[in-house]
């Protein structure tokens, strides 16, 4: 909090800030990160459970009903997730996935954005909470557009005025429900 004229106390909003200590990567802006979304056909959710406590499961279950992506599972310790296949590695998948979305430790995270790139992914999209910039130097020198700290399936739902699926305000005042076409 801070002062504000008149003695008067404000509370300072985050996006106000300068970035975290340490942050010096920039991600893509809204438009594009609207625009991956729009190209993007096939994604690979890396680290995928089948824990519905787990955001993944979570983020499976809007991408599956509520998108037009082709979801792929990617969690060496699981053979089914959601009634559909689980693969050991993104090598294993039946196709190249366009963007692959990482939910795993900090640690793990070069080695997934490599495994990405050595796929021939074209986005590596990090989740909230996930940063690592050497994972996003890596995949950006091979040439894959990097999005960190994110999370696809709120970024999906704002695009498409379905936020307030998930108990969100988006604002638009309107009677007509955005349809999702493959």
């Amino acid at each position: 909090m801070s002062e504000a004229p008149g003695g008067l106390v404000a509370c300072e909003l985050p996006w106000a800030k300068e970035p975290a200590p340490g942050r010096t990567w920039t991600g893509p802006n809204a438009q594009d990160r609207y625009d991956i979304l729009r190209r993007t056909k096939s994604i690979a959710i890396v680290g995928a459970s089948d824990n519905p406590a787990r955001a993944s499961y979570f983020v499976s279950t809007y991408l599956l009903s509520s998108s037009p992506y082709d979801v792929y599972f990617v969690n060496p310790r699981a053979t089914t997730i959601l009634g559909r296949p689980a693969y050991a590695s993104l090598a294993d998948l039946p196709v190249v996935p366009d963007l692959v979305d990482v939910f795993r430790r900090h640690e793990d995270l070069p080695g997934v954005a490599q495994e990405a790139i050595d796929v021939g992914a074209k986005t590596l999209w990090l989740q909230l909470g996930s940063w690592n910039e050497d994972a996003a130097a890596r995949a950006e020198d091979a040439g894959l557009t990097v999005v960190m700290d994110r999370c696809v399936k709120i970024e999906h739902a704002r695009f498409h005025g379905g936020l307030h699926l998930a108990g969100f305000d988006t604002g638009v005042i309107s009677s007509k429900r955005q349809l999702i076409s493959r």
